[in-house]
């Protein structure tokens, strides 16, 4: 577990782009489960790959006509209980921080796991997104 002193700024990052911290697995369940409209959920990390790629390019994604309004994040290392419930809803693809998934109708239809993400510009991470969005959002 980090201190939250420590990761506070990290994850500051996002909810000051209008992310939703999610702090437990109901939470977490509620917002997939219960969302009829797109989603996008940022699995945020302490790694280096999250701060030049990962959080850099979902906040990019958004300056989009069909970004999802519904935005979501856990802090994995911190939020133990919300990211594992995060991860059990993006099988079959294993854990990975930093990752972000789009779902609709509860579903998990678009995934970019670590290895999409580290030493990608967070323009190519934006760009992928966007093109999800094009696809799964109205």
């Amino acid at each position: 577990m980090y201190p939250p002193e420590l990761v506070a700024p990290m994850a500051k990052d996002l909810t000051d782009h209008g992310f939703t911290a999610l702090k437990s697995a109901s939470e977490v369940e509620n917002v997939i489960k219960n969302s009829d409209e797109p989603l996008l959920l940022v699995i945020n990390s302490v790694c280096g790959c999250a701060a030049a790629n990962a959080r850099p390019g979902a906040k990019m994604s958004l300056d989009h006509e069909k970004a999802p309004a519904e935005l979501y994040t856990v802090f994995a290392g911190v939020d133990r209980e919300a990211t594992t419930k995060a991860r059990e809803l993006m099988i079959p693809y294993p854990p990975s921080s930093p990752s972000i998934a789009l779902f609709k109708d509860g579903k998990l239809v678009h995934m970019l796991e670590r290895h999409h993400i580290e030493g990608k510009p967070a323009e190519m991470i934006a760009e992928n997104l966007r093109a999800a969005y094009n696809q799964y959002c109205n």
